[in-house]
């Protein structure tokens, strides 16, 4: 049986929550750069997935598209025996996916609000789309925090689907929006999921990448020295 084929690019955040999820889960995939920019590349992508999103996935022919279904699929058809993102209890399973959607929704999305704007020319940049962008994110950042009360991982006692997400959304986000004082266990948190050895890797093969990320100013030297 082949690999599975993941269609991605290392500057991606939804890419790099897969990246992590497939470090973790110890599976083989065929990893293949995606330039959207390129016609012919562009057009091979859409023949496959029409909505044209990264990353996608693709099993035996199948495309498997959507970041969380993406990890779903993969832990149940490709992971090493005892590796799990997802807990086979449901209600753990719910509380996984909710949180899942929540980065996605509340802290990724809105932090590619930014990143598109400062892709606009400046004439046509939208300043009330990034102060809504901005609220969303001061939100999320109080919701995390007091979740994390007592807590090493955002939805349970493993490292999961959840963090997946969290770490590249907010890996970036906080280039944009950084931490308030207040938010103390969020910016712990941060820093135990840079220090998770699969977020590591998937931070440091995108380093070369960074100097072409619209929000390259906000990064830490740590990841970035435009030196």
């Amino acid at each position: 049986m082949s690999a599975p084929i993941l269609h991605y690019h290392p500057l991606s955040s939804c890419c790099h929550k897969v990246l992590i999820a497939i470090d973790v889960l110890e599976i083989e995939v065929d990893k293949r750069l995606l330039n959207l920019g390129d016609p012919a590349e562009r057009a091979a992508h859409l023949a496959l997935w029409p909505l044209g999103k990264m990353p996608l996935l693709v099993d035996q022919g199948r495309p498997v598209p959507e970041t969380s279904i993406i990890i779903e699929h993969l832990q149940r058809h490709h992971a090493r025996p005892g590796r799990t993102l997802i807990p086979h209890d449901l209600d753990e399973a719910l509380e996984v996916r909710r949180w899942d959607r929540l980065f996605d929704l509340y802290v990724m999305t809105p932090m590619q609000a930014f990143t598109a704007d400062r892709l606009r020319a400046e004439g046509e940049r939208d300043p009330q789309a990034v102060a809504r962008a901005r609220d969303t994110l001061l939100t999320a950042y109080a919701l995390i925090d007091r979740q994390l009360e007592g807590r090493t991982w955002v939805a349970g006692d493993a490292f999961s689907m959840a963090d997946c997400a969290a770490a590249p959304s907010l890996f970036y986000a906080l280039t944009y929006v950084p931490l308030l004082q207040q938010h103390g266990r969020l910016s712990a948190y941060f820093e135990r999921l840079m220090d998770h050895p699969s977020v590591a890797r998937t931070v440091d093969e995108a380093r070369p990448w960074f100097q072409f990320y619209p929000g390259r100013d906000g990064l830490s030297r740590r990841f970035y020295d435009p030196a």
